[in-house]
C-alpha cells in the first residue's frame, strides 16, 4: 500500500477510516466545520514539517473548511473527489467516506498545489467566452468542467479563482472546454 508523506486533512473519523482502506497515511481530522485558532496552528505546524493534503467533503461545510485552511497556510495541497464519487450508498451525508478506495487513491494522484491568484492566467472574459458563465447551461458546463479537471465545483467567481488558485495552465483549461464542447455536441 502506497505511503503518503504528507499529513491529510480530513472533516472525520469516518474519512480517515476510507483514506487507510486506499493508502498507507496520517490524518488530521477536523471534527466539522469550525476550525479553533488551535487546529490552525497546529495544521500550520504540520504543514511546515511533514506537508498537508486537504480532502474535504464536495459540500458547503468541506468548501468552508478548505478555504479556511487555504486563506491561514500558504502552499497546500489539494485533492478532490467528485460530488456524485462521494453519494452514500443507502442514508447519509454526501463525503470523502463513500468514496471508493480507487476513487481516494486517484484523488491523491492528481493533487494540486495551491499558488497565487497574482499568476492568473485564466481572466472571467474566458469565461465567459467558453460559456461558463452567463447562459443558461453556465453552471452544468462549471460543474462538468471542474469535474474533468479534478478541482470541484464552483459559480464563476469561485471557479476563476480556483482555475487560477491550482494554477491551472491556459492550454489545460482550453483542452477541458474543448472537451466539454465535444461532450455536449453529442
Amino acid at each position: 500500500m502506497k505511503k503518503i508523506k504528507e499529513v491529510i486533512v480530513v472533516e472525520g473519523k469516518d474519512d480517515t477510516k476510507q483514506i487507510l482502506k486506499a493508502v498507507n497515511a496520517d490524518t488530521y481530522e477536523t471534527n466539522g466545520s469550525a476550525l479553533s485558532t488551535v487546529d490552525i496552528a497546529r495544521l500550520k505546524k504540520l504543514q511546515e514539517t511533514r506537508g498537508l493534503i486537504v480532502f474535504t467533503d464536495p459540500d458547503f461545510n468541506g468548501e468552508r473548511i478548505r478555504k479556511m485552511i487555504s486563506n491561514a497556510i500558504p502552499g497546500v495541497k489539494h485533492a478532490f473527489i467528485r460530488r456524485d464519487q462521494g453519494v452514500p450508498e443507502f442514508k447519509g451525508s454526501l463525503g470523502v467516506e463513500h468514496a471508493t478506495p480507487e476513487v481516494i487513491r486517484g484523488a491523491l494522484e492528481n493533487l494540486y498545489t495551491q499558488g497565487t491568484v497574482a499568476d492568473a492566467e485564466i481572466t472571467s472574459t474566458d469565461l465567459k467566452t467558453a460559456g461558463l458563465t452567463g447562459k443558461q447551461n453556465s453552471r452544468y458546463r462549471r460543474e462538468r468542467l471542474g469535474q474533468i479537471l479534478g478541482i470541484g465545483y464552483g459559480n464563476g467567481k469561485q471557479l476563476l479563482k480556483r482555475l487560477n488558485m491550482f494554477q491551472i495552465r491556459r492550454q489545460d483549461f482550453e483542452d477541458a472546454v474543448h472537451q466539454l464542447d465535444q461532450e455536449e455536441a453529442k
